[in-house]
């Protein structure tokens, strides 16, 4: 038997060739953050199990189900954030960030959830979020809808589409709990395993079964939409006239209700039919309630997550992907007497081109040898520096990507020519 130690089921390793993708994706919403007026904050992965139970809510999947939660060595429960929202609540009361403010907030990082890995569904998946708080009105629903979809569309993913609801108040969704639990007990025998257990405790969530059966069922059951007040109603309404006016088209699907127990009146969903059943790449909604239920006074509240595996999986699909990272010169020294000269020039270069990527070769090796690493890098040129460069204070300057042939120039002439080759 092998001793060779792999990854936990579920927590995938992202690879060199792989991290240009992430880090062209994750640059794409961070720069439509900034320019929306988001400010960064970053938050532990690690918080009190309470936080999720009070938030999320006790009787949903992830809480029963799929927290990596665990006692510490002082007999207290923590728990691997499933979800950042809770966290960004925790802390805006924590550091007072509420107090006669209304913060605009974002971070990035690792969420964890103990789920059967698939296609866009890992144990550890990453996240990028944000948080509004202290706003009522419907135009942030709108312009955080809007931000999403400026998010997508600089990615380039085109193949997205919007679906919309409104939950209302937390009364008006304890009156249709009511009717759809009376509705659907009386019919429990034709509902799913699932759909079964979910009756018992977070009956709404059948409402976005993915079993055939079980959507026929509901196809005849009380609806939401009867049930919402006229204020959520009114808001809604206003949402969608706000999104009208900015062309931006999407379908109200009463049947979406988000996973989570704290979110109330709007909620939305930015799905693709490209990635199987788990199409849904960003996903958000209002939670009113959530601040004063954690232990702050009452905060009107909206925010979102994109999922990044997601969405790094659409973008490497796409025909004009980014390619994988690459330095844009590789420095090809031969010789010992070389390594200091060359060391000492490729720093030279690196202070006054910050923005060209410097690749030193190590090791030694033959010129053949390193002109197919150089080849291999992805580098677009190669620097040579050998006995007779060195003697006449010259480098050797081949393109990698073209047929051209090398020439030499005076190293007192390199940082203006790569300059000119690279546009700075």
């Amino acid at each position: 038997m092998s001793n060779v130690i792999q990854s936990v089921r579920g927590f995938s390793d992202v690879l060199p060739e792989q991290t240009g993708v992430w880090r062209h994706v994750e640059g794409v919403l961070r720069g439509v953050l900034d320019r929306y007026g988001y400010s960064e904050i970053r938050l532990p992965v690690l918080e009190k199990t309470e936080l999720f139970a009070r938030s999320i809510g006790e009787v949903t999947d992830i809480v029963e189900k799929e927290m990596y939660s665990f006692d510490d060595r002082n007999g207290d429960s923590l728990s691997l954030r499933p979800e950042g929202t809770a966290g960004c609540v925790r802390a805006c009361i924590e550091h007072g960030l509420l107090h006669n403010q209304q913060p605009r907030l974002w971070y990035q990082g690792a969420m964890f959830r103990h789920e059967r890995p698939q296609k866009g569904r890992l144990r550890q998946f990453h996240q990028i979020g944000a948080e509004v708080f202290g706003l009522t009105g419907a135009d942030i629903d709108a312009e955080i809808i809007l931000m999403t979809r400026r998010m997508l569309h600089e990615l380039g993913l085109q193949d997205v589409r919007l679906e919309l609801n409104t939950l209302g108040t937390a009364e008006a969704r304890a009156n249709y709990r009511e009717a759809l639990v009376a509705y659907l007990s009386a019919r429990r025998d034709q509902l799913d395993d699932d759909s079964q257990r979910r009756l018992e405790g977070n009956p709404l969530r059948i409402l976005d079964s993915k079993n055939p059966e079980t959507q026929r069922l509901l196809d005849g059951a009380p609806r939401l939409d009867d049930y919402i007040d006229a204020n959520s109603r009114e808001h809604f309404d206003d949402l969608r006239r706000l999104l009208d006016a900015a062309d931006v088209e999407y379908t109200v699907n009463p049947r979406l209700v988000r996973g989570l127990d704290y979110y109330g009146r709007t909620v939305f969903e930015w799905i693709t039919d490209r990635l199987g059943a788990q199409g849904t790449v960003c996903a958000g909604g209002r939670y009113d309630a959530l601040v004063e239920q954690i232990g702050g006074k009452a905060t009107p509240a909206i925010g979102f997550a994109l999922g990044l595996e997601r969405l790094v999986a659409l973008v490497e699909e796409a025909a004009d992907a980014p390619p994988a990272l690459a330095p844009d010169v590789y420095m090809v020294v031969m010789g010992e007497a070389q390594r200091s000269a060359a060391l000492v020039l490729a720093e030279r270069l690196r202070a006054a081109l910050p923005g060209v990527g410097v690749f030193m070769h190590c090791g030694g090796g033959s010129f053949k040898s390193q002109f197919r690493r150089a080849d291999r890098s992805g580098a677009q040129l190669a620097l040579v520096l050998g006995e007779t460069e060195l003697a006449s204070d010259t480098i050797g300057l081949k393109p990698l990507r073209s047929g051209s042939e090398q020439v030499n120039i005076a190293q007192g002439d390199l940082v203006k020519t790569l300059k000119e080759h690279f546009g700075g």
